[in-house]
């Protein structure tokens, strides 16, 4: 167990690649109640996302989720990466990372003051979040809550089991199929307790993080924080200039006219030596560019990285990474890192 944003988290429970490899060919559940969950509700609700956040509501629908991100006004890095879920036609639940809830609480709140009313409630306290992932995770959970297990893949349903409402939605963190569950308080040993019995067993944070690596997902304070835009994360499908004005617009074309100097790529060593944030990205001698993650892959029994490196690099290449004040060569290959 480690502090985590606040909260006491597990590492692992058995083993970070048996809990990893696990998720990849069967089914395990991360207990993710350390995300934020904030519900905005009310006749402003969705005029306030629309301004607070970069992606358009108005792509998907109630009972539907959205990733997005909410940019700093002044230089448009991505103050936090974020799962709207639409429940209804006026509430919305927010889940924003764990440290950042409370500043994403204040700036809902001002977005509702300016673009029209709603409340805005951290309801993180009063429920715990689920994880069910892997290709056999639906199967299993279908023993527990059919209704849970049915919900397609960015649905967002309203489900009930033992008397207790759980909200569902098809998402995830992995890049294997599955479901999170947002549960009340009341329900969460009950349920823990019967996934376990359903064969679903936990893992814990290491396993979340080689998943997540594997499929090239960015982590917040890593590949996404201070001085970071969505550009030059590989994000920019997260941005739609075409909904009309949101927080950081102005700011973000201002940087898309300007260019960028770093562009995240994705490396794979040759053999395991584990790369980790900070080490420096050599081609021909020259540095180009710095690790923000790395990790030892489990599905590909190699050394991993996500990298901001100079734009012109290219998947294909071979660069060195210094690891340890030793040069360890890897190849730049398109994300996600594991082919699907």
């Amino acid at each position: 167990m480690v502090p985590f944003g606040g909260w006491e988290m597990p590492i692992q429970y058995v083993g970070v690649i048996d809990e990893h490899r696990a998720c990849r060919a069967d089914a395990v559940m991360f207990d993710v109640s350390h995300l934020g969950s904030v519900l905005v509700d009310g006749p402003g609700a969705f005029a306030a996302l629309q301004w607070a956040f970069t992606n358009d509501l108005k792509r998907i629908s109630p009972g539907h989720a959205q990733y997005t991100h909410m940019l700093d006004a002044v230089d448009a890095h991505v103050v936090d990466d974020i799962i709207v879920w639409w429940l209804h036609d006026e509430t919305f639940i927010v889940m924003p990372n764990a440290s950042n809830t409370d500043p994403i609480v204040d700036a809902l709140r001002d977005a509702v003051r300016e673009r029209g009313g709603a409340d805005v409630r951290d309801i993180t306290t009063e429920r715990v979040v689920l994880a069910v992932q892997g290709p056999n995770a639906r199967a299993k959970l279908a023993a527990v809550c059919i209704e849970a297990a049915d919900v397609p893949r960015l649905a967002v349903r309203e489900v009930t089991w033992q008397g207790h409402t759980l909200i569902v939605a098809g998402t995830g963190y992995t890049g294997e199929d599955g479901v999170e569950i947002h549960a009340p308080v009341a329900a969460a040993d009950a349920l823990w307790n019967a996934l376990l019995a359903a064969g679903i067993n936990p893992a814990g944070l290491g396993a979340r993080d080689t998943l997540r690596l594997e499929m090239g997902y960015p982590l917040h304070g890593h590949e996404l924080g201070e001085g970071i835009t969505p550009l030059e994360a590989g994000l920019g499908w997260v941005v739609r200039t075409d909904k009309g004005p949101f927080c950081g617009r102005d700011a973000l074309t201002a940087r898309a006219t300007a260019g960028t100097d770093r562009l995240l790529f994705g490396l794979k060593g040759e053999g395991r030596q584990i790369p980790r944030e900070g080490c420096e990205v050599f081609l021909d001698g020259e540095r180009v560019g710095v690790v923000s993650s790395g990790n030892f892959s489990p599905t590909l029994e190699c050394g991993i990285a996500l990298a901001f490196c100079d734009p012109g690099l290219g998947e294909g290449h071979t660069v060195e990474i210094d690891i340890r004040g030793r040069r360890v060569l890897a190849e730049v290959v398109a994300l996600p890192i594991l082919a699907r």
